[in-house]
């Protein structure tokens, strides 16, 4: 996401998933081949992180994730940013429906985002 500015240094990101990330979510690691290749962070009710890298989109690797979460959770809330196109539509077609936007005041980056929430009860019907 390139139009995002560069907000801390790689050490500062590091110490918030060694401090935060890791200590608060449960997180998941995705690799092929030994590789690291993507990973979800997930807290109760929460999809807190997910990331695929680049050259392993359209693998379903993020749906395998996600699907993780969705079979342990009844009902999960994540946060995009609105201009990540790719991820809202990722979201959507997973059953995923936004609830929320806002001007981006309330999260670091001061980009406009979406919150969005999937309930068990939404895919059962969609499933019969």
């Amino acid at each position: 996401m390139p139009w995002l500015p560069d907000l801390h240094t790689p050490a500062e990101d590091l110490a918030f998933f060694r401090d935060k990330v890791l200590r608060d979510a449960a997180v998941t690691l995705a690799g092929v081949a030994g590789r690291p290749v993507g990973f979800m962070a997930e807290a109760p009710g929460w999809i807190e992180h997910l990331y695929v890298a680049p050259d392993c989109w359209r693998a379903g690797i993020g749906t395998r994730l996600l699907r993780e979460a969705m079979d342990r959770q009844s009902r999960l809330d994540l946060w995009t940013f609105k201009r990540n196109a790719m991820a809202r539509d990722f979201y959507e077609r997973h059953g995923f429906t936004a609830q929320e936007e806002t001007d981006g005041s309330g999260n670091e980056e001061g980009e406009p985002d979406i919150r969005y929430r999937q309930v068990k009860a939404d895919r059962s019907r969609r499933l019969s």
